[in-house]
């Protein structure tokens, strides 16, 4: 029998890691068809999926649509300055850190005990050249350099919703200041029917950035389930044709939308303000199933 809930476990045969964090319940998954390839979960939500084998290797389907916009930020294999907010397993922070040697990257990740975890199971190339704050995600912000980043992602979940504090216009202000001219943002959402928190987080977005664009599954996008879109958002015109084609051809292929039709898509939805923003929905208990 392993430890209970609290002290770290391996399970027979199946070597699960099992450990409580400030989050909840975080488990290390081994993945069966690939030998050195784990799945965080937390509170059986689930979170990353790194390859350490293979760090450029992207499981899951948001995942993949950030690795798309890594790709196209900036010439391929140009070292970059990225600022992730929210760690998980590292798995982006792994992904440019593989794709673009030489990137310098900052990674905000409030929960400690997660990030030793992750350090200690899962560890970081040494010659990438990482570094990870243990900070709530506007704290984190706040410490970057005016214009210093290239690229900011969001990808902040607390009990698998996105903190209030990190869907307003205020927010952005702060990513706006961290971004060099011309930089991107790309934040990982997650809404279902009727989609009001994302039609508001597009709708916010708007007011701050001068072009955007959304990747998600056509079925979300519908309104039809609860799952996960990324939006990207800057002041230079995107790549949107790439991105475009990118998605298509995933394993579980993503529709973009952007310009007229974006801005349609957002309803009438109104720009989120500190005095205003709520966490994004819970997902259903058939979310994760």
């Amino acid at each position: 029998m392993g430890k209970s809930r609290g002290g770290r476990r391996r399970q027979a045969g199946a070597h699960t890691v099992v450990e409580d964090v400030d989050g909840g319940r975080a488990e290390l998954v081994p993945d069966r068809d690939r030998a050195r390839a784990w799945t965080l979960l937390i509170d059986g939500a689930p979170q990353s999926h790194v390859d350490l084998d293979d760090p450029a290797h992207l499981s899951f389907a948001y995942q993949r649509r950030l690795g798309h916009v890594i790709d196209l930020v900036a010439p391929p294999g140009r070292p970059v300055h990225a600022v992730h907010l929210g760690g998980g397993a590292l798995t982006l922070a792994r992904y440019v850190a593989a794709t673009r040697p030489r990137s310098t990257q900052q990674v905000v990740e409030r929960d400690a005990p997660l990030v030793r975890l992750v350090r200690r199971e899962l560890p970081l190339d040494p010659n990438a050249r990482v570094r990870v704050r243990s900070v709530d995600a506007r704290e984190g912000l706040a410490k970057v350099p005016d214009g210093w980043a290239d690229l900011v992602i969001s990808d902040v979940f607390s009990g698998a919703r996105t903190p209030a504090h990190l869907t307003s216009t205020e927010f952005l202000d702060d990513v706006r200041r961290a971004l060099k001219p011309g930089g991107v943002h790309a934040a990982n959402l997650a809404d279902g029917p009727p989609l009001a928190h994302l039609r508001g987080q597009v709708a916010t977005a708007a007011a701050r950035f001068a072009e955007l664009a959304l990747v998600a599954d056509p079925t979300v996008l519908r309104g039809k389930r609860f799952g996960n879109a990324v939006l990207v958002a800057s002041d230079r015109p995107l790549p949107v044709a790439e991105l475009t084609r990118r998605a298509a051809c995933d394993p579980h292929p993503g529709r973009v939308e952007h310009g007229r039709t974006l801005t349609d898509f957002t309803g009438g939805a109104v720009p989120v303000t500190d005095t205003a923003a709520v966490a994004s929905p819970a997902p259903p208990a058939s979310a994760f199933g």
